[in-house]
């Protein structure tokens, strides 16, 4: 979603604003903006479209100074123009926001009666006014924030400048997230830690309520209940490296091309295959007695709760719901009691994610989350914290993060199996081996990416695309069909093979690819006939499966991948390697934004 960046330094804060907007690009936006105060006025720039839009304007029309912010949008209230684009000013207070103002409509009502005159379309407007206002009645710049907050309803993280505050930047969260960062001389505020990696690594994240005030020498906190806190500061570890495509074209190839080394830095996390189990953390109450678990996520990561479904439900026998993480506490759905609802969500922030876990706490669920950002929201509310290794994903169309989470589920699912007597130390050793093997075989998989070249060309021609599985190779089939419509905007839907004849098959013609995930298990044989099915009414067809599936597919299939032979346990952890590099080929081949696709953001912190 938005990003917003805010610098004090006391001498140039433009080149710091634009380092940081540059580092938010991955969030997905439409237009974006700068205000500094410069000669004690507040001096502002915009432009639509990606950053070099600004950059350019920012050279023909120069603005500095000691203190400023700055925002990427992504539209939601109001088109994607200049006028709608952050930062928002009021005379002598600009404002940028990522988050949406639920009561602006009123709030907009009740300023424009008092005579304030509105420019945009959007929500955030109403808080420079509101703030205004207040400094016109008199109020001291720290009292006019905090009753501007006062009428806010909604999510809001906010950076404030108020003309006449020389030195001194303000900032506020609620719902959304806000890192406030630490160096020598300066403080900064973002969006998130990695925004800040050009200019520190050392950050603290502020908590719902909190307002702060940023000067040269520090930060000043209080929160919600109007006490003066501190957060604690740590260290984010953001290299070069991690924010930079080292050599690759797109960050989504690097990304892609990761997945062994992430594989290896979670398993090695939670202790390999040392003594034969996993190490988790502590949790404060005993898997052995959960008598129902509820995974809760959004979008790539409730692909990677279906897939644990199966695991879990297989190897510890303990039944499993899958809930999309918007739908979930609007169904007001009767939770067991004793029951555990595990939430996953890259960023630790995604808001629909957040209040579905609230939702659930208040039900005295136990909460495990499943998160690459320890010190993200999501972390802070859960009983027990179990931590992704995938380091910064900037590509939008998430890849090693996904692997990473089943990583993780899996090692869980093992955990929980072992605890509750349903997985014999035989059968333990046998998953935890063939674990420890996939990093080797998605080496092997990236290193000839031929066959899926000759996937890609036959595929990127088509206007609709069906990929197909069964057991857990279904949630990759809709893990597969989300990632080529993310980035190649062909339209794409994944079906259990089964569900073919019960409707979806209307759909096939000889000019939609099919692409079938047709693993060497106990359902091979039904896959093979659903295959047919699809066959008989002349669809083109491509599968992957090991080699000796491939050849007993070979007169039906016009393409094919080979998925080394691995225990069905694993094969969602290989199956969706071939599926990302599908659809990153299609997406070059039509020339789409590869790691920015429109209309996208990569972290969704607004409902």
């Amino acid at each position: 979603m938005c990003g917003i960046v805010g610098v004090v330094n006391g001498a140039k804060s433009a080149e710091h604003l634009l380092a940081g907007l540059k580092q938010l690009e991955y969030r997905g936006y439409d237009s974006s903006g700068i205000a500094v105060i410069e000669d004690r006025s507040l001096r502002s720039e915009k432009a639509v479209g990606k950053l070099g839009q600004l950059v350019g304007a920012l050279e023909a029309n120069p603005i500095d100074g000691p203190v400023g912010i700055a925002h990427t949008r992504w539209a939601t209230h109001g088109a994607p123009t200049a006028t709608n684009a952050h930062p928002h000013i009021a005379g002598d207070v600009a404002v940028v926001h990522n988050g949406i103002i639920e009561n602006f409509k009123d709030l907009r009502s009740e300023l424009e009666a008092d005579g304030h005159q509105f420019r945009s379309e959007t929500d955030t407007e109403v808080v420079p006014h509101l703030i205004r206002g207040y400094l016109a009645e008199g109020l001291s710049a720290e009292a006019a924030v905090q009753k501007a907050l006062g009428r806010l309803d909604g999510a809001y993280a906010l950076g404030i400048l108020i003309q006449g505050e020389q030195e001194r930047l303000f900032a506020a969260r609620r719902g959304s997230p806000l890192a406030i960062g630490y160096a020598d001389d300066a403080m900064f505020m973002a969006s998130d830690g990695m925004a800040l990696a050009p200019m520190t690594d050392r950050v603290s994240y502020l908590e719902d309520g909190d307002v702060a005030i940023l000067d040269r020498g520090g930060v000043d906190v209080v929160d919600e209940g109007g006490r003066s806190v501190s957060r604690r500061v740590v260290t984010t570890g953001f290299s070069a490296e991690d924010i930079g495509k080292a050599g690759y074209r797109h960050y989504m190839l690097k990304e892609i091309h990761e997945q062994p080394a992430v594989v290896r830095q979670t398993l090695a996390a939670h202790g390999g295959t040392q003594a034969g189990h996993f190490k988790i953390p502590d949790l404060s109450f005993d898997i052995a007695d959960v008598p129902r678990l509820s995974i809760i996520a959004c979008g790539t990561s409730s692909y990677a709760g279906q897939v644990a479904r199966y695991w879990f439900e297989d190897v510890a026998r303990i039944p499993v719901d899958v809930d999309i993480a918007s739908e979930f506490r609007y169904r007001n759905s009767p939770l067991t009691p004793g029951g555990a609802a595990l939430f996953i969500s890259q960023s630790g922030e995604t808001a629909d994610t957040l209040a579905a876990l609230r939702f659930a706490k208040e039900r005295e669920q136990h909460i495990i989350s499943l998160v690459n950002v320890p010190e993200s929201t999501i972390a802070r509310e859960s009983d027990v914290v179990l931590q992704t290794y995938a380091g910064p994903e900037i590509g939008v169309a998430s890849t090693k993060a996904f692997t990473a989470q089943l990583t993780t589920l899996a090692i869980l699912a093992i955990h929980a199996g072992q605890q509750r007597g349903t997985l014999d130390n035989e059968r333990a050793a046998a998953l935890i081996a063939s674990l420890s093997r996939t990093p080797q075989q998605i080496e092997k998989m990236l290193a000839d990416r031929k066959p899926i070249a000759k996937m890609a060309k036959l595929i990127a021609p088509a206007r609709s695309a069906l990929f197909i599985g069964r057991g857990s190779s279904f949630p990759i089939a809709l893990e597969g069909a989300l990632k080529l419509k993310e980035i190649s905007y062909i339209h794409a839907e994944g079906f259990g093979a089964g569900e073919l004849k019960h409707g979806p098959i209307a759909l096939v013609d000889e000019e939609t690819p099919v692409v079938a995930m047709v693993p060497r298990d106990e359902l091979f044989e039904k896959s093979v006939s659903n295959l047919q099915e699809v066959c008989a009414r002349g669809a083109q067809v491509h599968a992957l499966s090991d080699a000796d599936g491939l050849d007993c597919l070979a007169g039906d299939i016009v393409s094919g991948f080979d998925v080394p032979d691995c225990d069905p346990f694993v094969a969602p952890m290989l199956q969706v390697i071939p599926l990302q590099l599908l659809a990153y080929e299609v997406a070059v081949r039509k020339g789409t934004d590869v790691d920015q696709p429109r209309n996208l953001a990569k972290s969704v912190t607004v409902e």
